[in-house]
């Protein structure tokens, strides 16, 4: 019994801290994990950032209305749905993913939880557990099931490297030289006949 667990932010969507940095004209928040392997150290620079502009998440939800997934996303997971369980496993926050999910067809999505306060302010972040990516990965295992995982990002290394079958997908040229072991793809029908290789 397989289950395939993809990342959400460069595999499917764009990712969400880049379209705000663009909308709100803040550079420093186009880093994301691609950049930043210590995503804790990362989430609390952005809340810093965000608290130095007096932005708060209404301005990121309108961002967020805005994106569209990545084209040929949401058939892609359409396709891959019908063949096995498919779970985003992100470390977004459900404030953020809930719009994006509607345009993909509400697929399952694992992901953490910000701390708002009644003015909006964004003022914490709780994560679901430690590591998640690959703690839920290890958790599917320990259920019967055998994982396939793909991501972009230095925070899916966990998770690609833990499941019976991992690809990168869509990375930073980086990340592909520093995993050389690791099969990279840039298009969907790559990573669906790949998915469906590892599966037979």
């Amino acid at each position: 019994m397989y289950i395939t667990c993809l990342d959400l932010e460069g595999v499917l969507v764009p990712e969400i801290w880049i379209a705000f940095s663009k909308a709100s004209g803040i550079p420093e928040l186009s880093r994301t994990t691609r950049d930043e392997p210590d995503y804790d150290k990362l989430m609390k620079w952005r809340l810093g950032i965000l608290k130095e502009h007096g932005l708060g998440l209404k301005e990121i939800q309108d961002t967020i209305a805005t994106i569209d997934p990545i084209p040929g996303a949401k058939e892609f997971l359409d396709e891959l749905r019908s063949m096995t369980q498919v779970i985003i496993i992100s470390d977004t926050f459900e404030q953020f993913a809930s719009p994006l999910m509607k345009k993909l067809g509400w697929p399952t999505i694992f992901c953490n939880t910000l701390e708002v306060a009644a003015n909006g302010e964004i003022t914490g972040f709780k994560m679901r557990c430690e590591q998640s990516k690959l703690t839920t990965v290890k958790a599917l295992q320990s259920i019967g099931y055998e994982t396939i995982a793909s991501g972009d990002s230095y925070n899916d290394l966990g998770m690609i490297k833990a499941s019976k079958a991992g690809f990168l997908f869509k990375s930073t040229d980086q990340i592909k030289a520093d995993n050389p072991d690791l099969k990279a793809f840039e298009t969907y029908d790559e990573l669906l006949n790949a998915i469906k290789g590892a599966m037979n």
